[in-house]
């Protein structure tokens, strides 16, 4: 039975995941609260997500074939890691813990221009002319919401993470355009969380140290158990919302599916707010819409590159000899063409 894709099934996949991983800001900023390092946290993510990760892909076809990998694929994969899942949520983390949570978000969420940039003056390709009013709104957006008219409000250190989890998931875009074109989500995104895992376990050795979850064994100032939370963090804040953004993309394009997660800050905001009496003020509230504006008119930005016609094949020779039949070698797909740098209705890098 050919396979249809049901547009409303993935719009509501891609709002579940967002409300997932606007609640995963909240949740972690509790477990920062008491007493586990962002080191550690991005470690302990990386580590359990990676074991679910393969039991998953042992329990389904084809197995744990499917994590097989090259000398030649771990290049790759293991920048991949280094930059999408182990740098991106370390910085979250430490950004997070030094400012509101929605305001953490505004800013990491800058990385498809980044992305859109790098296309126009990286890879040298057409965009659309809205690029540009797109960078102007998220600049203005950003500077309302520093309230840069003022005294600066925003922790420098943590406004220094932000940028750089917003730039190293620019990275992890554009390297996740190459994974997905040769392994599946299951196997990429759990080759990637090993390297984290090992990566951050590697940094601790450097410091003579091992990891410290023993805060885990505590509770929130509001008697929730952190070892709980965590079990939410691993689970339903980064397995099941990767899943589901990947079920998405064989409903929607990937750019629709970019747009739609853009309710991830929306909801985070809303989140913090209730729970951890995060509240922004009027000229932040609108300097978020104007980044999420922006955002959005990058994320279209992008020209689509034109398939290159099929070369004919050649009439029947009249020497006798067998014909010679052509092949289009044209770039299968041209799997780099969206704004999130993975293919229309297939496979997609998943948020870090």
């Amino acid at each position: 039975m050919p396979f249809r894709s049901r547009p409303t099934l993935g719009m509501l996949m891609v709002l579940l995941s967002g409300l997932l991983f606007a609640l995963n800001g909240t949740v972690s900023k509790l477990i920062l609260r008491g007493g586990v390092s962002a080191p550690d946290l991005t470690t302990l993510r990386a580590l359990g997500a990676c074991l679910g990760l393969v039991a998953l892909g042992a329990a389904l076809r084809p197995g744990l074939r499917r994590f097989r990998v090259t000398a030649r694929q771990l290049p790759l994969l293991i920048a991949y890691g280094l930059t999408g899942f182990f740098g991106v949520p370390m910085l979250y983390f430490v950004a997070i813990s030094r400012m509101p949570v929605g305001i953490a978000l505004l800013f990491e969420y800058t990385a498809p221009l980044l992305v859109a940039l790098w296309a126009r003056f990286g890879q040298h390709q057409p965009v659309r002319p809205r690029l540009w009013a797109g960078l102007l709104l998220c600049l203005l957006g950003l500077a309302c919401v520093a309230e840069v008219w003022g005294d600066l409000h925003l922790d420098s250190l943590g406004l220094a993470a932000g940028l750089g989890a917003a730039a190293l998931l620019a990275c992890y875009y554009i390297l996740g355009a190459q994974g997905v074109s040769s392994r599946d989500t299951i196997s990429l995104t759990g080759w990637a969380f090993g390297v984290s895992a090992l990566a951050g376990l590697l940094f601790r050795l450097t410091t003579g140290t091992a990891p410290d979850w023993s805060a885990l064994a505590g509770h929130t100032t509001g008697g929730t158990p952190l070892w709980l939370l965590a079990a939410y963090l691993l689970v339903l804040g980064t397995i099941v919302p990767y899943l589901l953004v990947a079920g998405a993309l064989r409903h929607l394009p990937a750019t629709s599916v970019g747009i739609l997660g853009m309710v991830e800050p929306v909801f985070a905001t809303a989140a913090a707010w209730l729970v951890l009496g995060e509240w922004l003020n009027t000229a932040q509230l609108l300097g978020g819409a104007l980044v999420l504006a922006g955002v959005v008119l990058a994320e279209t930005a992008r020209v689509p590159a034109a398939l290159p016609e099929p070369v004919p094949a050649p009439a029947a020779r009249l020497d006798g000899l067998p014909e010679r039949r052509t092949i289009d070698a044209s770039p299968p797909a041209l799997r780099q063409n969206e704004t999130h740098v993975a293919p229309e209705r297939d496979r997609s890098p998943a948020r870090p």
